[in-house]
C-alpha cells in the first residue's frame, strides 16, 4: 500500500545537511488514473467519486492539512496533493518527504515506528474514496461484504507493477448499494516483505463530514475480522483542523530541516 497503505505506517541512516534543498515550487496535478476496468466497477467507481463531490473538485485542490487528536503528541498531517511532499508535526517529533528524502527530527527517539512506511499512509486512508483515481491503478467487481443485514458492492482495487511503494497491496471499496457513499475499506500490507498477502484488514467508513463541498471522514474505524466476517470495532480514529486548499505551500515548506536524519 503506499500507503499503497494502512497498517498503519513507517531504518534509519544518518545523513547532515549543509544547507536545506530548494523543492520545485510548480507541479502539475496528478492525473485520473489510467485503469484497467472490468464488470460493473468502470461505472460504479465513478458514481462513488460523484456521491462524494466529484473527482473535479478534488483535483482543484492542492494542499490538504488534518489533525490526529492524540493525548501525548497530536500530528498535524501536511500534504501536497500533486507532489504526495508531506510534513508530519507533533511536540515530540517531526518527518516528511521533500519529494527526494524522507527524514525524521527526534532528539528523544520517542517515534517508534517506521517513518518510510507511515508516509502518506494516513493520508491514503484519510483521502479515500478519491486517493483510488490515482494512475497506475486496475479495478474490477468484488464479492460484496456481508454486514448487519446489509450486502455491500464492491470493487477490487489492485496496482500495476512498479507503482507506489508497495504494488503488490490490494484494497477492497465497498459502497452502499443505495446512496453510492463508500462504507468499508479493506486493504492488504506488504511493503518491505514484497510478498502479496491475503489478510485483508477492514475499516468502516460510516463517519462523515464536507469540506469544501467534498465528503471525506471524520473518524475512521477499524474492526476485529476473521476472514471476510467482521466482528468487533475498535476504537475510533478522528480527525480534527481539516483543511483543504487551491493554493501550495511555501516552496520550502517540505523541506528536510537542518539536522534532520535522512532514512533509508
Amino acid at each position: 500500500m503506499k500507503l499503497a497503505l494502512i497498517s498503519l505506517f513507517c531504518a534509519v541512516a544518518l545523513s547532515c545537511k549543509e544547507a536545506p534543498k530548494e523543492m520545485k515550487t510548480k507541479a502539475e496535478a496528478p492525473e485520473v488514473a489510467t485503469t484497467v476496468m472490468v464488470g460493473a466497477s468502470s461505472v460504479n467507481i465513478r458514481k462513488v467519486f460523484e456521491t462524494h463531490g466529484g473527482l473535479e473538485a478534488w483535483k482543484s485542490k492542492r494542499t490538504l492539512s488534518f489533525t490526529i487528536p492524540k493525548s501525548n503528541a497530536p500530528e498535524t498531517h501536511t500534504i501536497d496533493l500533486y507532489s504526495r511532499n508531506e510534513k508530519i508535526k507533533t511536540p515530540e517529533f517531526a518527518m516528511g518527504f521533500d519529494g527526494k528524502d524522507f527524514w525524521l527530527v527526534d532528539e528523544n527517539d520517542n517515534y517508534k515506528g517506521d517513518p518510510i512506511f507511515y508516509h502518506n499512509l494516513m493520508f491514503y486512508f484519510y483521502s479515500m474514496p478519491f486517493v483510488l483515481a490515482d494512475n497506475g491503478i486496475m479495478y474490477a467487481d468484488a464479492e460484496p461484504l456481508e454486514f448487519e443485514g446489509t450486502s455491500y458492492p464492491g470493487i477490487r482495487i489492485s496496482y500495476k507493477a512498479g507503482v507506489g511503494l508497495s504494488s503488490k497491496d490490494e484494497y477492497y471499496m465497498h459502497y452502499n448499494p443505495k446512496t453510492f457513499q463508500m462504507e468499508w475499506l479493506g486493504y492488504t500490507v506488504t511493503y518491505r516483505s514484497g510478498e502479496k498477502s491475503d489478510n485483508i484488514k477492514w475499516i468502516r467508513y460510516n463517519d462523515w463530514m464536507t469540506v469544501d463541498e467534498l465528503m471525506l471522514p471524520k473518524s475512521l474505524t477499524w474492526y476485529d475480522y476473521e476472514g471476510r466476517i467482521i466482528q468487533a470495532p475498535r476504537k475510533p480514529l478522528h480527525f480534527e483542523n481539516v483543511t483543504l486548499s487551491a493554493s501550495s505551500q511555501s516552496a520550502d515548506f517540505f523541506n528536510t530541516p537542518e539536522g534532520a536524519k535522512i532514512l533509508q
